[in-house]
């Protein structure tokens, strides 16, 4: 385990050190086009629980923030951990609620449950979560009973991660195509510009002359 914690902070430190030699103009390009996905997906994901008439709404726009990355792989593996953070901080709240009501003391046992099942589950990067679903439920004020509230809670979580995902696919395709565009037209000049000679622009062609010239030049006179 500490081999693999310690193999984690490198590869952490390593991500970190690449980011700050990328040039400053890429790196804010790069951050405009993740600021434009997240608010994209967080106005997405808000709108219809408006309509909805959920007044929860917001945390599928947080759910939706949390989530959204630049490349698809890292937001797949974002998502598993949101869903799975809400699913097990959800239940273990809301037996400790029913059982031993709320309060302090089950406050924090409820915490401490949800991670530690996060941790037995070997999906451990869902933990904060978990223990911030479990604050949801024991210490946020709520009308209605707490299963409403749990199933409300995993609705907006899933709601989120819905739209993020679809957010970040529809981007990543339209770079993957611009990506593509430029790189054919890097490696075929001359579909840039069709007009310039193939031998370098000496204006002549660079075709070895037919069979038949070839011969009559050879023929002695």
């Amino acid at each position: 385990m500490r081999i693999a914690t310690g193999r984690a902070r490198l590869a952490r430190d390593r991500l970190a050190l690449l980011r700050k030699a990328i040039p400053v103009g890429e790196r804010l390009g790069q951050g405009l086009v993740h600021g434009l996905m997240a608010a994209t997906a967080a106005i997405a994901a808000y709108l219809p629980t408006q309509v909805l008439g959920l007044r929860g709404g917001f945390w599928g726009a947080i759910t939706a923030l949390a989530v959204v990355q630049t490349e698809f792989g890292a937001v797949r593996t974002t998502a598993r951990d949101q869903v799975l953070g809400a699913a097990v901080g959800g239940a273990v709240g809301l037996v400790i609620l029913l059982t031993l009501g709320q309060g302090l003391p089950a406050y924090g046992l409820a915490v401490v449950l949800a991670m530690l099942a996060c941790w037995g589950a070997n999906v451990a990067s869902a933990a904060r979560l978990a223990g911030v679903t479990a604050t949801i439920l024991l210490l946020v004020p709520h009308a209605g009973s707490p299963e409403r509230m749990l199933a409300s809670r995993v609705f907006e979580v899933g709601w989120g991660i819905t739209v993020a995902l679809a957010v970040v696919w529809a981007g990543s395709r339209i770079r993957d195509r611009i990506e593509r565009g430029a790189a054919t037209r890097d490696a075929d000049p001359s579909a840039a510009s069709p007009d310039r000679p193939a031998s370098g622009g000496t204006g002549r062609s660079s075709d070895p002359p037919p069979p038949a010239a070839a011969a009559a030049r050879a023929r002695p006179s």
